[in-house]
């Protein structure tokens, strides 16, 4: 997801709203959904501390946090491949 973030920043996601008995669709920036679900895994992390072994889910925040802050890491660090051009000796 952070490389997604760095690759393509002015995307946008198409996202469903329930609005009492009405539903329908919004685009969302990809930076704000993205942002909040990384906050919600930081946010969830920290509350974690606080709780016992026995009432945890199970779910590991912090590997979500870190995963996010890698893809946005080596995404810059390794690069894309140039665009991939056509082969010249088919002839289709």
């Amino acid at each position: 997801m952070g490389a997604y973030l760095v690759k393509f920043p002015h995307s946008r996601i198409v996202t469903l709203v329930f609005v009492f008995f009405f539903i329908t669709t919004i685009d969302v920036p990809a930076v704000l959904m993205l942002l909040y679900w990384f906050f919600i895994q930081i946010f969830n992390g920290i509350g974690n501390f606080g709780h016992s072994h026995l009432s945890q889910g199970g779910t590991a925040w912090f590997a979500h946090v870190g995963g996010f802050i890698a893809g946005i890491l080596l995404v810059n660090l390794l690069g894309t491949r140039e665009k991939y051009m056509r082969r010249q000796d088919l002839n289709w």
